[in-house]
């Protein structure tokens, strides 16, 4: 591709590698872009972020695509991953430490597929208190490494497919196609809660956005790769 290709707009899919931000990995491809074709400035940005502790697909428009970015983070995403079943952690995921643990001796693969049909369709979800939302002015995972605390209100989020895909005690395996919004530390948090158990989430990989799949998308260094042919 050249100069005028990504000031003229690029869609490019990148698979995320585990515990980098998105802004790294936007703040990366910008400089090697500059880099490469010796130019000052380009708009580059992502079209919905990552945690840190997920990987997959991430989608960069450069150029002219950034005006188009906010029509990707509208499309409905699908997600994998595993939940741990028996304990919980303040963030719902793997940053901060178990605070509190829970029976798992009456889950079954039978409980687990039924508990999973509280959650299709319109729900009510509160985003976790470590996440990017401001509130005023300031970002919630900010307030919550202070210690401090804070009042969330809930959001209305659509999931529309949830499928247990493998069980194995107290790792739960799961496939969600969800609406924009959809904090699946969260969905983790309230299944755990639902099957009067806990539960956290311990792996996470955006499969889909769209029509756009992470099968087609490339490594941050396959694409630095390219870039230099």
């Amino acid at each position: 591709m050249t100069e005028e290709d990504f000031k003229n707009g690029q869609v490019l899919l990148i698979d995320k590698p585990l515990t980098w931000t998105s802004f790294q990995v936007v703040n990366k491809l910008r400089w090697e872009i500059r880099q490469r074709f010796n130019i000052k400035k380009i708009k580059v940005g992502h079209a919905g972020t990552l945690d840190p502790l997920a990987t997959g697909l991430l989608i960069i428009c450069t150029g002219k695509q950034t005006k188009e970015i906010n029509v990707y983070q509208g499309q409905i995403k699908e997600y994998t991953g595993t939940f741990t079943l028996g304990a919980t952690t303040p963030s719902y995921d793997l940053e901060t430490e178990v605070d509190k643990t829970y029976p798992t001796e009456h889950i079954t693969k039978e409980l687990l597929i039924e508990t999973t049909k509280q959650f299709i369709g319109e729900i009510q979800q509160k985003p976790p208190i470590f996440s990017a939302i401001k509130k005023d002015g300031k970002r919630l995972y900010e307030l919550a490494r202070k210690g401090e605390t804070t009042e969330i209100k809930s959001r209305t989020v659509t999931i529309s497919e949830f499928e247990i895909t493998n069980v194995n005690l107290p790792e739960v395996e799961f496939r969600v196609v969800c609406s924009k919004g959809t904090y699946i530390r969260s969905l983790a948090y309230d299944f755990g809660l639902a099957l009067n158990s806990g539960a956290h989430l311990t792996v996470l990989r955006r499969t889909k956005i769209g029509e756009f799949s992470v099968n087609n998308a490339v490594s941050v260094d396959g694409f630095i790769n390219d870039l230099k042919k």
